[in-house]
């Protein structure tokens, strides 16, 4: 019965060595031999065949004894308790038992009992017969060493144990749980587990709003006795674990194992874009102490979890990024022995990150055109509320870079959510009193720059329309030694178009054309002298909105940078696809 219980003992089924007999064919034959010979023992690492059989993992697998010095796994279904036999062959014996619960609490016992008395047989030299072997074992309840009840990890270790059988009692009253049980005779020498330091506490060193900077002092077993050690960091949002098999607990078995980081990428260890790792079916395989295993019971699947891990080597510094602000992190670092793969968890912890900075909103007027710049993965807010009722209100988007996402909310209520390229315009159902709230998220490649209007007046329109396709397209054939032709799309709408030309080197290529493409920038910006011509150009037939027009006057053999602007009737203008042109050398 376990310390401190009263209403639960341990019901063990009737008869446990004949279960123990048919389940471990090993322990079966060696209590058929005869007690009184000193050359047959019980399983210990002693034994030339007890060698084989614990390097054969399968030997031990679901099996009742529990082999010296090899950490076993196992399974225990609710209620339903179990026991693992091993013996202890000769007084004042070191013994060392580590029982590890993954994902429930568990009741634990360690007892002993003497083994059979060798029998008289009148001097006859034989055995006793195998019944009566049973009796003696079984009918002696055996001395209580140790009990436990709890989810930590928890040892008994005594540097001098009696000869005998010992007895480990297991039972989860909770649910069907695995578990993982240790047991050596000689722990000085094995040292399976990584030992912690004198301070096997994590510490927050530094705290934003979407990182946390953690340091820890390293394992004795790597600085003093220099083996392999590794630390692996486990982040979650809901508690702290006490071990790592409890983290595989957790986990769903197809999730991925992160790699360390690749060197000079220390503190960007993975990309949490939705706090997760992305799912890598080989990686787990390289690693045998997370492992997952499967049981015979089926279960529903569960639902993926906020929980990750990741290995970084043997360094004692770590910083986790792409944090949510505002939220709290839970930390827990384990040291793993990679000759062993087993592991010793330090003290966890846990942190909150700090509040995301106050966005300031911008106040949008009727009919103006307001410039907003947002940073990287920034977000900028702006608000709309127009002074008189209304049925309808346009907001004309124009992203003078990369694409932009933007979304529109009537007090509370989500009305438009898109990505935004060059020109769009949208136009919602007005409410009366109704105030606006805009949110413009930018690219990941780098700084968005955008345009923007608001309006209840339909026919205020200050930015151009712009065909579906804005390149400017170039006729070899009709490319001469001075001259070029050059045709672009225009829409059902009359507007002013004005074409720029500029001499760049041989060497301009697309990435510096690229890093021109802020269609934002107005003929304004020009050169007087780069001014090729303007003209007003559209038709009703939008199959036939195509203009064509023939730039004169360059040099042979030279390149030449071509833009066309599109202005509307606000003077807004709107920079069409640059076109990278060249002349003849030879005509």
């Amino acid at each position: 019965m376990l310390l401190g219980e009263t209403s639960a003992p341990f019901r063990i089924p009737p008869s446990p060595l004949r279960m123990l007999l048919l389940r471990c064919p090993l322990l079966f034959l060696l209590l058929l031999l005869p007690l009184g010979s000193r050359s047959q023992k019980l399983p210990t690492r002693d034994e030339e065949l007890f060698q084989m059989q614990i390097r054969d993992k399968a030997f031990f697998h679901d099996s009742s004894v529990i082999p010296d010095g090899a950490e076993i796994s196992s399974y225990l279904f609710r209620d339903t308790p179990k026991r693992y036999f091993f013996v202890v062959e000769e007084d004042n014996t070191p013994l060392a038992v580590t029982v590890t619960p993954c994902d429930a609490p568990l009741e634990w016992k360690l007892s002993v009992q003497e083994l059979p008395e060798e029998a008289s047989g009148e001097g006859s030299g034989d055995p006793e017969p195998l019944e009566q072997q049973k009796q003696q074992i079984t009918n002696e309840e055996g001395t209580e060493l140790f009990s436990y009840k709890g989810n930590d990890v928890e040892y008994f270790v005594s540097s001098s144990s009696p000869s005998g059988l010992y007895q480990l009692d297991l039972l989860s009253t909770e649910k069907d749980t695995h578990f993982k049980v240790y047991a050596t005779t000689t722990p000085e020498s094995d040292q399976p587990y990584p030992e912690l330091p004198y301070d096997p506490r994590i510490d927050v060193t530094s705290l934003g709003r979407t990182t946390v900077t953690l340091a820890w002092k390293p394992s004795p077993t790597a600085s003093l006795l220099r083996q392999p050690i590794q630390y692996c960091i486990v982040i979650n949002k809901e508690h702290n674990f006490k071990s790592l098999c409890a983290v595989e607990a957790k986990l769903s078995s197809d999730d991925a194992f992160m790699m360390a980081p690749k060197p000079g990428l220390d503190f960007s260890p993975f990309d949490f874009a939705h706090f997760g790792f992305p799912a890598d079916n080989n990686s787990g395989k390289e690693r045998g102490f997370l492992k997952s295993s499967k049981f015979g019971r089926q279960t529903s699947p569960k639902p993926r979890v906020d929980l990750h891990r990741v290995c970084i080597g043997n360094k004692n510094i770590f910083t986790v990024s792409d944090l949510k602000p505002d939220t709290q992190y839970y930390f827990d670092m384990f040291a793993v022995n990679t000759n062993t793969n087993m592991s010793t968890a330090y003290v966890g912890t846990f942190a909150r990150t700090k509040e995301e900075a106050k966005q300031k909103t911008v106040e949008l007027k009727d009919g103006k055109v307001t410039d907003v710049f947002i940073k990287r993965k920034g977000a900028k807010f702006l608000r709309f509320a127009p002074v008189s009722s209304h049925q309808k209100v346009t907001f004309s988007v124009h992203s003078c870079l990369d694409a932009v996402q933007i979304q529109v909310r009537r007090d509370g209520k989500l009305l438009l959510s898109q990505s935004v390229e060059g020109v769009r315009q949208f136009q919602l159902r007005g409410k009366a009193k109704a105030k606006y709230l805009i949110r413009l998220k930018g690219s990941k490649k780098g700084a968005s720059m955008l345009k923007i209007l608001a309006t209840t007046r339909p026919n205020k329109q200050s930015f151009p329309s712009l065909p579906e396709d804005t390149r400017i397209k170039a006729f070899d054939k009709l490319r001469t030694c001075s001259s070029v032709t050059v045709a672009w799309l225009g829409t059902q709408e009359r507007n002013k178009f004005c074409i720029y030309k500029r001499e760049v080197d041989d060497n301009y290529n697309d990435e510096q054309k690229r890093r021109e493409q802020n269609q934002c920038l107005g003929p304004d910006t020009r050169k007087k002298s780069e001014k090729v011509l303007c003209k007003y150009f559209h038709s009703q037939n939008i199959q036939k909105a195509v203009t064509t027009e023939t730039i004169r006057g360059l040099q042979p053999g030279k390149s030449y940078l071509l833009d066309v602007y599109v202005i509307g009737h606000g003077g807004h203008s709107v920079k069409y696809q640059s076109k990278l042109v060249k002349t003849r050398k030879f005509c």
